[in-house]
């Protein structure tokens, strides 16, 4: 084993009495992040040197340290915890994944500042926790064979934080990866991570599984079917005594939480607003055509094409002509503000409920890149993961209400916007074509709502006529596209 010897060093600085402590090993002088710094005499010490020295705090033998909430941004206050990826006893490290919790906007993971042994979990799943709260109780790792030392910094606050570097590597796998070595008793950093830079996959954990216990699950016996008895002759057969049903379920009460809980905040804000709703129909005989010539070259680039790519470019080069409706107004209806970016939301149902994510900027992006962006959007919203910049900052919004079915519809603006649209789903119905010929039509009905306090009918009315006309004749959008 390498000699260890400490050397100590006093320095005076500014007229401070600082307290330098070096490890030395082999000749070689490694120095340490601190664990403290004393200042005699001076506990919120500020030093006005353009560099300025670390502080950070103390992490004695056994001392248990709570790892409070911190902020999330947007104004969110409250969250509801839906995942716990610790127990108590367990041992973390530093950016390993404590909880995952969800907000009314996004789901975050909250990962550790420390290392150290789990002692307290304060919720419990679906239980609200606020920021500044404690989440857990640390028991933080006592220090072994060092000490500590002073290192130079660019300035820091009184009240920030400063986090220490990682010791050793980063353990990079999912929260579901991690839930399945947690509950097999697996420490991560002993598992080789098969996946990208060194990432560890569920094989990985299944197989060192199997190295460690060497068990194999036998299969499960099947059941060896018994003919019935033999019947006597003379049995008799008892007749049932018939009684009446009793039902023994009980009204369940749970508070409303997460996304239903902005649903309410944004539903009674859109009471609000007066509503003037327009419907119509659109042929989209030929937009179908030219989608089934496209689907099989997105494809072969990995994108899903559907129709809602040509309807959300059809809504943005009408916004163009029509920038009113691309536009947001104040709580009071005093200004308006008309928005540069056409950043148009899709109301997407998921298990969470429903969410509105959008896709930026749609003016300057092809049909390609929409659907690109709708693949990724979608993905994460199957799973609750969609990011708080995915689900803000929206300037107009289109439901596809008709995937799920349904011909007409009556939307609710979502505020501060002023229009939004719903899409029924698509039917092959009879219709006469300009020589008086039956021909199977591709229908699709569309039902608008606007704020009929700055929006009037015949806007509403003129922009969806030019909306309609760039879906039944695909190529009219070329000359608009830029």
């Amino acid at each position: 084993m390498a000699a260890v010897r400490m050397l100590r060093t006093w320095s005076r600085n500014a007229g401070k009495l600082i307290c330098v402590r070096y490890f030395q090993t082999c000749g070689n002088v490694h120095v340490l992040k601190p664990n403290y710094v004393c200042f005699f005499g001076y506990p919120s010490f500020k030093y006005s040197h353009p560099h300025h020295f670390l502080k950070t705090t103390a992490a004695l033998r056994g001392q248990v340290v709570q790892f409070k909430l911190s902020d999330i941004g947007e104004g969110i206050r409250e969250v509801t915890v839906k995942e716990w990826y610790v127990k108590e006893g367990d041992t973390v490290s530093q950016f390993d994944s404590i909880c995952e919790v969800q907000s009314d906007k996004a789901s975050v993971t909250i990962t550790s500042r420390y290392d150290g042994v789990i002692k307290k979990l304060y919720y419990n799943l679906d239980d609200i926790a606020y920021v500044g709260k404690p989440l857990v109780d640390i028991e933080t790792e006592a220090l072994k064979d060092s000490e500590e030392d002073v290192v130079e910094t660019p300035a820091v606050s009184h009240d920030e934080h400063t986090h220490q570097e990682i010791k050793g590597r980063k353990t990079l796998a999912t929260p579901a990866v991690r839930r399945l070595a947690m509950e097999n008793n697996i420490k991560l950093s002993e598992v080789v991570g098969s996946g990208k830079d060194g990432r560890i996959l569920k094989e990985d954990i299944l197989n060192y599984l199997e190295k460690q216990t060497g068990a194999i699950l036998p299969p499960s016996p099947k059941a060896e079917i018994m003919p019935p008895p033999p019947k006597p002759k003379d049995m008799t057969i008892p007749i049932p005594v018939s009684k009446p049903p009793v039902f023994t379920g009980k009204d369940k009460t749970e508070p409303i939480k997460g996304f239903q809980k902005a649903m309410v905040k944004t539903m009674s804000a859109a009471l609000k607003i007066p509503h003037f709703g327009y419907c119509d129909e659109v042929d989209l005989t030929e937009l179908v055509k030219l989608r089934e010539e496209l689907k099989p070259i997105a494809f072969a680039r990995g994108i899903k094409l559907s129709f809602m790519p040509f309807f959300l470019k059809a809504v943005s080069l009408g916004l163009l002509q029509f920038p009113i409706l691309n536009a947001s107004v104040d709580e009071n209806c005093q200004n308006i503000t008309y928005k540069a970016s056409h950043n148009i939301g899709i109301a997407m149902d998921t298990e969470q409920g429903l969410i509105v994510p959008n896709v930026k900027n749609v003016q300057i992006c092809s049909i390609f890149d929409i659907a690109t962006e709708l693949n990724r959007l979608q993905k994460l919203g199957s799973v609750g993961q969609l990011s708080t910049t995915d689900l803000t900052g929206g300037t107009f919004t289109l439901s596809n209400i008709g995937s799920i079915g349904g011909t007409y519809t009556k939307p609710v603006i979502l505020p501060p916007e002023v229009a939004i649209g719903a899409l029924g789903s698509i039917k092959a119905i009879p219709r006469f074509n300009q020589k008086g010929e039956v021909y199977k039509a591709q229908i699709m009905n569309v039902s608008w709502s606007a704020d009929h306090r700055v929006i009037d009918g015949a806007t509403m009315s003129r922009f969806s006529n030019l909306w309609k006309s760039y879906l039944e004749n695909p190529a009219f959008m070329l000359l608009d596209l830029k």
